[in-house]
C-alpha cells in the first residue's frame, strides 16, 4: 500500500549545517583542524582578519564564525548545545589521534547500550561534541 504524501508537504532537507559562534577563530581552527582533524575548506575575512571559515570532515560540513562581541564579552556560547558526530572509523583510533595532537577528552569512548561506541569533547567556546560509530 501507497502512503500519500501530506498536504502541504512537511520540511524535507538535504542536509544541515550548524553555525557557531566563537570567541577566538584562531584558537578554534586550531581545536577543529590541528586536534580535531576538520579540513578548513574556506575562510572568509573583513579587514584583513578571518572571520568566518568552513570546515568540513567527510561530506559534512560546519561553519565557524567569529563573535563580533555586540551583545558582549561575557555571554556564554555552547550552553545547551550538543553536535552529534556519526562515523564508521574506528572511535578509538579517532579518540587517540586527538590525545595525540594535544586535545582533552570529555569523556573516553565507551559502549553505549543503544549501539554506538562513543566519547565527548568540549571546543574552547564550551560546545559540546560526541563522536559515535556503531557496534554490532
Amino acid at each position: 500500500m501507497i502512503k500519500s504524501r501530506k498536504r502541504p508537504e512537511t520540511l524535507r532537507l538535504r542536509t544541515i549545517v550548524p553555525a557557531l559562534t566563537v570567541g577566538d577563530m584562531a584558537e578554534s581552527l586550531r581545536w577543529y583542524c590541528d586536534v580535531v582533524g576538520f579540513f578548513r575548506k574556506e575562510t572568509w575575512e573583513h579587514e584583513g582578519r578571518i572571520v568566518g571559515a568552513e570546515l568540513v570532515a567527510g561530506s559534512h560540513r560546519i561553519l565557524l564564525m567569529q563573535d563580533d562581541w555586540a551583545k558582549g564579552r561575557d555571554r556564554p556560547k555552547g550552553v545547551g548545545m550538543r553536535l552529534h558526530l556519526e562515523t564508521s572509523q574506528d572511535i578509538d583510533d579517532i579518540a587517540d589521534a586527538i590525545r595525540d595532537r594535544g586535545g582533552t577528552l570529555a569523556s573516553e569512548p565507551e559502549d553505549k547500550p543503544w549501539g554506538t561506541r562513543s566519547f565527548d569533547l568540549t571546543d574552547p567556546d564550551g560546545f559540546n561534541l560526541t563522536i559515535s560509530a556503531p557496534y554490532s
